[in-house]
């Protein structure tokens, strides 16, 4: 009894805690602030049901395991109180903007919430189903076997966008255990987590050689600590190629024959060809997308378009639900272009981001946009040029996905030759009429920062602004929020010689 009343009362001091200051970003201190009545009356619906989805699990699983079984799952992970925040990053990103595009962003941020609400229900219902998934392996063959893949990274990524140091705990954990202080702090995080209990272990593990050795390598701490079985994906250096695809597919043929022999899942190619479905019309609604962006000004942008791709395409992808977000999502775009609607009245610049973005300061995008009228079109976590995948047979779609997985984010771009790097940037500044390119330049990404140099010889020989803003994936404690911005200051003062909107 003195255990369950002690883990109740760290539940209440966890949820005081993480609210603290609530009133800023909820509900209220929304409407406090807002002067537009459509677009409060957007707010308010994706606040409820956003809250409406959350509440529906509580209550759930108190009805069916009873309060103790709540209070035990906020107890093992605790970053569940750091989700509750969710609605007020809706309120980061919705506030200031207007019309269509406030609405895409709320879409956004809760259709995510949603999909999150999905991946806790199978922590608590679904354990002896679930495999641990890296995040450059999509989940698509896990949810054709009936297996629930929980990605490893997945929270490593998402709780610094809530809440910027939500994972230095997990970082610091990591280090102290031997892991490298100047690895990426993605894998850090993840090892961290798993060092702390804090991820659900599942049954076997399935990761990858993609996209760096510090991401590679980390599995070999993750799985020495869940002393799990593990599947490890081989790709080719060199994957632009016939002969690499077949190997690749091979690969997770190998897999699946694997996954039978280790988890309760068995695969259903029927259940495939239908994820694969919804996958090729997920691209399709993307490159439809993508088109309308192009116009000047665009009818939609920034973080409407990549924490779109982020999600849905790694985590859900194929998913009904997704598949409805992205309808959604491009008929606000399409609304706004047929109107004649720009995403933002104030647009003067277009910029791509390259490599991963800023986790820990998301914010920094609608800076820029208020600031100077810079939006962010793109990313090269969201950018691809992947062919549909061929349902016709098992082999056509295995070869498929081997395709969509080896031209993954990251893995394109990191493997083999410096124009996998360089080609992708300069097709998308020609694609969506671009201003300047932002390169994320993490520290912990050292095949990144080796390309810096090349980089600038191209874009000073192309006459393209180039902007490389240093900074650290998941650890604000590298490089300040302050820095980063005076970094965009410099650049837009002294090269682009832009004034700003206040002014």
């Amino acid at each position: 009894m003195k255990d369950v009343l002690a883990d109740a009362r760290l539940v209440l001091v966890k949820v005081l805690d993480e609210t603290k200051g609530f009133w800023r970003h909820s509900l209220a201190g929304y409407l406090i602030a807002s002067r537009n009545l459509i677009d409060a009356r957007v707010f308010v619906k994706y606040w409820a049901l956003t809250w409406l989805s959350i509440l529906k699990l509580i209550l759930g699983l108190i009805l069916r395991r009873g309060p103790l079984a709540l209070i035990r799952l906020l107890v093992h992970y605790p970053w569940i109180f750091i989700l509750l925040r969710v609605n007020g990053l809706m309120n980061r990103m919705a506030r200031g903007r207007t019309g269509i595009f406030h609405e895409a962003l709320c879409l956004t941020v809760h259709s995510i919430a949603v999909a999150v609400v999905d991946q806790l229900h199978d922590i608590a219902y679904h354990l002896e189903s679930m495999i641990i998934n890296e995040d450059l392996v999509p989940s698509d063959i896990a949810g054709a076997m009936g297996l629930k893949a929980w990605i490893m990274e997945i929270m490593g990524i998402m709780l610094p966008i809530l809440k910027p140091e939500a994972d230095l705990q997990y970082i610091d954990a990591a280090e102290n255990a031997g892991l490298n202080p100047d690895a990426c702090s993605l894998p850090k995080a993840a090892v961290g987590m798993v060092l702390k209990r804090h991820i659900p272990k599942g049954v076997a593990i399935v990761s990858s050689n993609m996209p760096c050795d510090a991401g590679a390598g980390s599995y070999a701490m993750i799985q020495r600590e869940y002393r799990l079985p593990i599947y490890r994906l081989d790709a080719p250096f060199h994957f632009y190629n016939e002969r690499a695809e077949q190997h690749f597919a091979r690969d997770l043929k190998a897999m699946i024959a694997w996954l039978e022999e280790h988890t309760p899942g068995r695969m259903d190619w029927d259940r495939l060809r239908e994820i694969c479905r919804g996958r090729n019309r997920m691209l399709e609604l993307e490159l439809e997308l993508w088109d309308m962006i192009r116009a000047r000004p665009a009818p939609l942008a920034g973080e409407a378009v990549i924490l779109s791709h982020l999600w849905h395409f790694n985590v859900t992808p194929g998913h009904p639900k997704a598949v409805n977000h992205y309808e959604r999502l491009v008929k606000l775009a399409r609304k706004n272009l047929e109107k004649g609607e720009p995403a933002t009245k104030h647009e003067r610049y277009r910029a791509v981001l390259w490599n991963p973005p800023f986790c820990h300061f998301v914010d920094l995008f609608k800076w820029a946009e208020q600031t100077y009228g810079l939006i962010m079109i793109n990313d090269s976590m969201t950018y691809n040029h992947h062919a549909p995948i061929d349902t016709t047979s098992p082999e056509t779609m295995l070869r498929g996905l081997s395709r969509t997985i080896l031209q993954g984010p990251m893995v394109r771009h990191t493997r083999g030759p410096a124009e996998n790097y360089l080609d992708d940037i300069f097709r998308m500044v020609k694609q969506f009429d671009l201003d300047m390119v932002w390169v994320a330049n993490h520290v912990g990404c050292k095949t990144g920062q080796a390309m810096n140099g090349i980089l600038r010889e191209k874009c000073r020989a192309k006459k393209i602004p180039l902007l490389i803003l240093d900074y650290d994936l998941m650890d604000p404690r590298i490089v300040s929020h302050d820095n980063m911005v005076r970094q965009v200051e410099f650049f837009m003062d002294n090269v682009m010689k832009a004034p700003r909107l206040n002014q």
